[in-house]
Parts: C-alpha cells; sequence; structure tokens
C-alpha cells in the first residue's frame, strides 16, 4: 500500500487542510480585529502600535478560549489516525 506516492501526498495533504481548519479560528477574527482598527488609526490618525497589537491579543484569547477544545480535538483525532497507519507502513 505504501508503494503508491499517493498514499504520502493523500496524508500530507491532510496535514495541510487539519492545519489550515486549526489556525482559521485563531486568524481570521485576528485579520478582522487588525483590519478595523487599522481603518480606525487611519481615520484619526493615531499610531499607536500598542492600540492594534493589545485589542488583537484580547481576541485571540476569546477565541482560544471558545474554540481551543474543539483545535484540540481535531489535531489529536488527526494524530491518532496518523499512528494508526504506522502498520500500514510497515508492511
Amino acid at each position: 500500500m505504501t508503494d503508491n506516492p499517493d498514499f504520502f501526498v493523500g496524508i500530507a495533504q491532510q496535514a495541510l487542510w487539519i492545519t489550515a481548519l486549526a489556525a482559521a479560528p485563531l486568524l481570521i477574527p485576528a485579520l478582522l480585529v487588525g483590519l478595523l482598527l487599522g481603518m480606525v488609526q487611519a481615520a484619526t490618525s493615531i499610531n499607536e502600535q500598542t492600540l492594534s497589537f493589545v485589542p488583537k491579543l484580547i481576541v485571540v484569547a476569546v477565541v482560544v478560549a471558545i474554540f481551543g477544545g474543539s483545535i484540540l480535538l481535531l489535531i489529536a483525532d488527526f494524530t491518532r489516525e496518523i499512528y494508526a497507519r504506522i502498520p500500514d507502513l510497515l508492511l
């Protein structure tokens, strides 16, 4: 089964998809908050760096508190699946 190169390509593709699913709940809200604060800073001519950093940090902390368990389960399930495929690699 491992003679087929599609086996390893499939594992790599699945790993990239899991990475995207795990990172999206963190990155998208941070991006939106950064964009909103950037527009406010441009409109008010306030160029304080901490003004954009602290709200993004707070939003990411809230998102981790809400979705952290789901992200951890997603990664743990993928890890279990990879470990379950180890015997296929040996045969």
